[in-house]
Parts: C-alpha cells; sequence; structure tokens
C-alpha cells in the first residue's frame, strides 16, 4: 500500500518496506530479488526475508549497470543466491519447481502435483 509516511532511505517508496512486508506476510515463503540499482535501499529488507527463511537473490555484479543494491546486500550476507541477469527467470523458475513440486510435462511449463488440468 503506498502511504505518504516518511521516506525510508531516502525513498517512497522503498524496496526495504516492501521486503519487510512480504518476510512478515509470507516469512519461508518468501521469494525477492535485488538488483541493479544505487545506494543500498532493498539490502535490510532482504535481511528481513533471509532471517524468515525465504529465497533471496542479488543480480551478479558482472550483469549490474550499477553494482549498488545487489552489493550491499551481499556484503552483509543477506543473498542466499548471487545470480546473473540472464540466469535470473530459469533461477526463478527452477525454485518454483521444486517448492510447488511441478512435475515437468513435454511442450510446457509444468503442472503443480496434485493440480487440475483446465
Amino acid at each position: 500500500m503506498l502511504s505518504d509516511e516518511p521516506k525510508v532511505n531516502g525513498h517512497r517508496p522503498s524496496a526495504d518496506v516492501l521486503f519487510r512486508s512480504v518476510a512478515e506476510e509470507f516469512g519461508n515463503k518468501s521469494v525477492a530479488l535485488i538488483m541493479t540499482g544505487m545506494g543500498d535501499d532493498g539490502a535490510e529488507g532482504l535481511g528481513a526475508i533471509k532471517r524468515a527463511g525465504g529465497l533471496t537473490i542479488a543480480q551478479s555484479e558482472e550483469s549490474c549497470v550499477v553494482y549498488g543494491m545487489p552489493k550491499a546486500a551481499v556484503e552483509r550476507g543477506y543473498a542466499t543466491r548471487i545470480v546473473s541477469l540472464e540466469a535470473m527467470s530459469n533461477t526463478l523458475f527452477a525454485h518454483c519447481m521444486v517448492e510447488r513440486k511441478v512435475e515437468p510435462v513435454p511442450g510446457g511449463l509444468g503442472v503443480a502435483a496434485g493440480a487440475r488440468k483446465v
């Protein structure tokens, strides 16, 4: 929810606020990634998700235009994985397949175990 509350880390909206609320709401089912950007907004929020048991991903330095935000998260030990931009979608997809016990379907993305085809 957007608000007129004071800025956090000089930002409104703030990635830290977003990630903290995700950690509180979804706990160990949370997934967050922090990508190219200046400053350190999002680093502490990523830490909240990691402490809650969620998956935290930082974009690799080599694939960033500006390594500020991912660097802050990596240096603080909040990134569970460091992934290139090119590998980001496959990393997220693989995580979701494992978490939801998705069975691969030839020619398709998969069907969650127990899901009904329509």
